[in-house]
């Protein structure tokens, strides 16, 4: 199979989604690698590092689009991307079909097998590729969310940790998975009080056993959020529905009980946001007020720790890229209940449930379509 990789062109994106490594170990096993050139550098990994290990360097996208059989990506395919897509590929990469209605059916119409990192499953029935970048972005949170709490950011004027003789920050983290553990353990080891919410009673016990003492963990409902919103400085927004649109949590009206210069770092943007007043936002202009409440809304956080966050991901992403690689989209699926999870469109129709429901367009189960086919 002839596997590519082309150059990251969304904005302020500097992932990679193959290392040298990857390149290496799918050419051992009689694949042809194409990586874009130029592909790695925002990652600190130079062309010749590929070419070392036997992939090709091409000079544009469209050369690698047209040849490969198998596009392994990090964000989803940007507008100019569209047109490349071949119908019968396979494009694997994070997508959040459920935060864009446009791009679901772009998809759709192109074609391809869309492998969605976010909803591949492992046996234990996690979410081995998201949990890295959720690891990465639950951390990035808390240093994101300290410094648009300075005063010269529109902030508060709040150093986090506080100091001897002063209080620190009150810290609102709504969901408590990957991304709400790992921003709890970053804001609590800083010193902040922080206050960890989520609906499932079992993982709040055992965040409750392992995290330090200012770490509160609480039952998420509506009347603690807003209990909450008016004396928290910083709000972060972790939750996730796989798949599926976030919930809003946060209303538009319930801005008006959070401090002047508070902060919402909404994590959950990639899957629309958790609060009713939040938009996308990028690297380069990443914040925007409203009721004199900040909200940081970037849909690639991890992308701005691109060597960091290539190096996590690809960890993960290379046992699934090999497979599909070695069996296809579809005998992979077929042995691996894992990925056919990760398969949310396929032939031009929507083989995820969630996604389906999102725009209220119609199922059809993998291997049903599959076998029509």
């Amino acid at each position: 199979m002839i596997v590519g990789v082309p150059k990251e062109i969304k904005q302020d994106e500097y992932r990679v989604a193959l290392l040298p490594v990857g390149a290496e170990e799918l050419r051992r096993r009689g694949h042809e690698v194409l990586i874009q050139s130029g592909a790695g550098l925002g990652s600190g990994i130079p062309d010749s590092r590929y070419s070392m290990f036997g992939a090709e360097i091409c000079e544009t996208a469209e050369e690698i689009y047209a040849r490969a059989d198998l596009v392994v990506k990090v964000k989803e395919p940007q507008p100019s991307e569209w047109p490349l897509l071949r119908k019968g590929q396979t494009v694997f990469c994070y997508f959040h079909f459920a935060a864009d209605e446009q791009l679901t059916r772009a998809i759709m119409r192109s074609g391809i097998t869309a492998v969605a990192y976010e909803t591949v499953r492992d046996d234990r029935g996690g979410h081995p590729l998201l949990t890295p970048m959720s690891e990465v972005a639950g951390r990035m949170s808390i240093q994101e969310g300290a410094k648009y709490l300075e005063r010269p950011q529109l902030g508060r004027g709040i150093l986090l940790a506080g100091v001897p003789g002063v209080m620190p920050a009150n810290v609102l983290i709504l969901g408590a998975g990957v991304v709400g553990g790992n921003a709890a353990k970053i804001a609590a080891g800083l010193g902040a009080n922080v206050y960890l919410l989520d609906i499932n009673i079992d993982r709040l016990r055992y965040l409750d056993e392992v995290m330090p003492g200012n770490v509160t963990t609480l039952f998420s409902d509506r009347h603690t959020i807003l209990e909450l919103l008016e004396l928290c400085d910083l709000v972060i927004g972790a939750v996730l529905v796989e798949g599926a649109r976030a919930p809003v949590l946060i209303r538009k009206e319930d801005l008006r009980r959070m401090k002047t210069g508070a902060v919402i770092v909404d994590v959950a943007i990639d899957q629309g946001g958790c609060c009713e007043t939040s938009r996308p936002t990028t690297h380069s202009a990443p914040t925007f007020v409203i009721d004199d409440v900040v909200h940081y809304c970037v849909t690639n956080m991890p992308g701005a720790v691109g060597r960091t966050s290539s190096y996590a991901l690809c960890n993960a992403t290379l046992p699934y890229v090999l497979k599909l690689a070695d069996l296809g989209a579809l005998e992979a699926a077929r042995q691996d209940p894992g990925i056919a999870a990760g398969i949310n469109i396929h032939a031009g129709q929507i083989t995820n449930q969630a996604v389906a429901d999102t725009f209220g367009l119609p199922h059809y189960p993998l291997f049903q379509e599959a076998g029509a086919a």
